[in-house]
């Protein structure tokens, strides 16, 4: 088989190859090696830059108020509930082309949570937790949201507790080196804090991805049969943005709409809130895991 090189990369000339898509690996390999790729740059996966200065650069204000962790939510139902139920102190905004967003301090128990209300979306929750060095001071970061479940044995409103995300988006690669997965490096930690407080959870691999309308059948069996239980749209962002930072990260899923079954069933009925992203007692179950990472900080090892 004759290859030939032009400014476009590595083109087959062999009129009679029919199984391109089984080559694509050889492909890569065989370029990246050549040093060509497709249109003199990179693959989009290959965008870690760990040799060049950030033109742009999140604020960091030293000054700032210091918070023993920050808990963040994608509800503004549990926004609304928090701002009704607990101390809160507005300490400051964080601004975006789509508005503002408030930060809150929350007095617990002699400690200091700040509390934010993120965007859905790995893209944009990573942003907004760039900026918020901007804000506050800390090192832990509790995130919490609704996910979609691959395996129709888990009950619709369980506590699914991440071990790994397959990385099915764009943003973790610009902070860590390719890979299909990245770990969730402190899900024992949220599952332990799960365990002393008897509340029901599971652990497994969970797929994040870009587009929930292109989470198609074949996808869905493939990170089943993986062993992802959950799919959503932020966690190895955000993990990969807590490991290059130096940040502590701690998530958790509402185990909402099924994937595993004939058509897609969304498991709640309209208006209703309990067992769903929007139910308040998953915001107690952060604020706990919060009072836990914070009580152990010098005992967990991360």
């Amino acid at each position: 088989m004759a290859v030939a090189v032009n400014g476009y990369g590595l083109l087959w000339m062999d009129a009679g190859c029919r199984e391109r898509m089984r080559m694509r690996e050889s492909c890569r390999i065989l370029t990246q090696g050549l040093g060509f790729t497709r249109g003199g740059s990179s693959m989009i996966t290959e965008s870690f830059d760990s040799r060049s200065e950030a033109i742009i650069r999140p604020p960091k204000n030293g000054e700032a108020p210091q918070a023993d962790a920050c808990i963040i939510t994608f509800s503004n139902v549990i926004e609304q509930f928090v701002l009704e139920n607990y101390d809160c102190e507005r300490i400051g905004t964080l601004h975006s082309a789509t508005g503002e967003t408030p930060i809150y301090r929350i007095a617990h128990k002699g400690k200091s949570f700040a509390f934010y209300k993120t965007y859905v979306g790995a893209p944009a929750s990573a942003g907004l937790l760039e900026e918020t060095p901007g804000v506050f001071r800390t090192d832990k970061y509790i995130v919490f949201g609704g996910s979609g479940c691959l395996n129709k044995e888990i009950a619709h409103g369980k506590v699914m507790v991440p071990t790994e995300a397959y990385r099915d988006e764009g943003t973790s690669y610009h902070y860590a080196p390719a890979s299909d997965y990245i770990k969730v490096r402190n899900g024992d930690v949220v599952a332990a804090c799960m365990e002393k407080n008897g509340i029901p959870y599971v652990k497994g691999k969970t797929w994040t991805t870009d587009a929930f309308f292109r989470e198609t059948r074949d996808n869905f069996e493939k990170h089943k049969a993986d062993g992802c239980i959950s799919v959503e749209m932020e966690c190895a962002g955000l993990q990969a943005v807590c490991d290059f930072r130096g940040f502590e990260f701690f998530t958790f899923f509402t185990s909402g709409d099924l994937l595993d079954s004939p058509e897609w069933d969304t498991r709640r009925k309209e208006g209703e809130l309990t067992g769903t992203q929007h139910d308040a007692g998953h915001f107690d179950i952060a604020l706990a895991l919060a009072d836990y990472v914070t009580e152990r900080a010098e005992t967990i090892k991360y």
